[in-house]
């Protein structure tokens, strides 16, 4: 099978994704991309329109795909802002962990996600980014203490923006 690339012959996965981002069979669905928006639509947003979306994705119950969302302002930052936008899709990939049952890999993508927010203030480009940053750093000490199965799915429903607390 021939794997799917895009026009700059980068491999692309179109294959359709459940709500963790799990590939399901090819026909089984929308591909993320249809789901989601497509790849320039997401360039296309701005910052602020990208962390409104990716939230409503994580408030949603689909983490996955609010760092799908996150990926994009964060290749496209320079530094600093580029650890701002990757501590947000790093916490995103955490509840995305959390979600699959990967104990260890929530633990180690919440905290260094906490670990780059905790470098921004509280209002930054419109983030909670304290408040976000300690939630995913007593997320990763719950899933470290007690496993994955204590977190319950409320628990990752995690507001990004100032605007929302």
């Amino acid at each position: 099978m021939t794997r799917e690339r895009d026009a700059a012959g980068r491999p692309e996965n179109a294959r359709p994704r459940d709500a963790t981002g799990r590939p399901l069979e090819r026909g089984a669905g929308p591909s993320w991309r249809e789901r989601l928006r497509t790849l320039d639509e997401v360039r296309a947003l701005p910052k602020a329109e990208a962390l409104a979306e990716a939230e409503r994705l994580v408030l949603g119950g689909q983490p996955f795909y609010a760092h799908e969302v996150l990926e994009v302002p964060w290749h496209l930052a320079e530094p600093p802002e580029r650890a701002f936008w990757q501590g947000l899709a790093q916490v995103a990939v955490g509840l995305t962990h959390i979600q699959r049952g990967n104990a260890t890999g929530a633990v180690s993508v919440l905290r260094s996600g906490a670990e780059k927010l905790r470098g921004y203030a509280e209002g930054h480009e419109g983030v909670a980014a304290q408040r976000v940053a300690a939630t995913a750093e007593t997320l990763a000490r719950r899933v470290a203490d007690e496993g994955v199965a204590s977190i319950a799915p409320g628990d990752l429903l995690i507001p990004f923006r100032w605007t929302q607390l």
